[in-house]
């Protein structure tokens, strides 16, 4: 059993859930047409080229899985932690990412895969910023782990075995969360094409001056 989440766990989880799946669908739907936010995929495309020989194939998609692995390093580089707690420089990462995704409008506009990898490098950004919060894994930008814990609750649940409500309920608020912003980056790509970035770009800096008065208030309050 997870400890109780406070309120603005829940929140940021969506938030950043509905942001990650809003740039997948935009990479998804863009030229390249490419997932972004996890590297499942990209692995599975980088073995293929391997194995053709595709000089031009492997060094894109290898650099896709760099950029997003550089995010990861650039995240543990400023935050200095896996698990999510207050104190830590998340503003700053925040910012960073929102940074990356308006960098990468006008590249992907320009038909660069640098665009590509500045979105996919704040995806790590954002994937690693916020690994774990009191004993439960928390990944924002895929949903691997989300449904396979989902389908260990139900099979937990037809066998009358105890299920962690909360630990279920983020589950369910992650996906929520990703799949609305799938819809949203799928609307939003097809009538404004790739500026419909600065969008889930907002969201992160709104988020970060949202976290920096967030600790503001709890210091004045301590």
């Amino acid at each position: 059993m997870v400890a109780k989440f406070p309120r603005w766990v829940w929140i940021g989880a969506w938030t950043l859930a509905f942001a990650a799946g809003f740039v997948n669908v935009v990479g998804l739907l863009g030229f390249q047409h490419q997932a972004i936010t996890h590297l499942t995929g990209t692995a599975s495309l980088l073995g293929a080229a391997l194995a053709d020989g595709d000089a031009a194939a492997i060094l894109h998609l290898a650099a896709s899985i760099g950029a997003f692995v550089a995010g990861c390093m650039l995240s543990g580089f400023i935050i200095q932690d896996s698990t999510l707690r207050l104190g830590r420089r998340y503003g700053v990462a925040l910012l960073l990412e929102s940074a990356l995704l308006c960098a990468a409008v006008p590249l992907l506009e320009r038909g660069q895969a640098w665009g590509m990898y500045a979105a996919a490098g704040a995806c790590g950004l954002q994937n690693a910023m916020v690994s774990a919060y009191s004993g439960a894994a928390i990944r924002t930008t895929h949903l691997s782990g989300m449904f396979t814990d989902l389908g260990i609750f139900l099979g937990h649940a037809l066998r009358g075995l105890p299920v962690d409500p909360r630990r279920l309920r983020l589950c369910l608020l992650v996906i929520s969360g990703f799949l609305s912003g799938g819809m949203g980056g799928a609307i939003a790509f097809r009538r404004l094409g790739y500026p419909a970035l600065l969008l889930p770009a907002g969201i992160a800096m709104a988020a970060a001056l949202a976290y920096w008065l967030f600790r503001l208030r709890q210091t004045r309050r301590s």
